[in-house]
């Protein structure tokens, strides 16, 4: 039981990572610092999908369904639960495409984000500092 549990639990990890990688882009948006995670992220799926590296998670649940006396991942963690499943397989090369597609259009999104918020804040009118009652009275004293 023990081990099923934890084979469940690499493939919701797999899961999130796989969602991650197609939408962390859109993420940094709101939390830039999640770009540098993303980058890693979707450079590993580029690495995994056209070097045919296999991901370490998917080892993992193997092993873990395995030494739960279940038959392990016969395929790889995609071609087992979306291709053929989700969707065609002959529309995995498209699928792929439209994740990369989505990928860029996030970054590309970001990058006008920024440059939009950066020219706002240099339209603003620029305020001046309210000083506390203290500190006003004394600059006027020595004037």
């Amino acid at each position: 039981m023990g081990y099923r549990l934890l084979a469940d639990a690499v493939m919701l990890v797999h899961f999130a990572f796989l969602a991650f990688v197609a939408l962390g882009g859109f993420l940094a948006w709101r939390r830039p610092r999640v770009l540098v995670l993303h980058a890693a992220a979707v450079e590993w799926g580029l690495v995994s999908v056209f070097a045919h590296v296999s991901c370490p998670l998917t080892a993992w649940e193997d092993r873990f369904r395995r030494l739960a006396g279940e038959h392990g991942l016969a395929r790889g963690f995609i071609d087992t639960y979306l291709t053929g499943v989700v969707y065609p397989r002959e529309y995995l090369p498209a699928i792929q495409l439209a994740i990369g597609c989505l990928v860029v259009a996030s970054w590309v999104g970001l990058v006008l984000r920024r440059r939009r918020h950066r020219m706002s804040i240099r339209r603003a009118p620029r305020r001046r500092a309210i000083l506390s009652p203290g500190r006003d009275d004394r600059s006027r004293e020595r004037a």
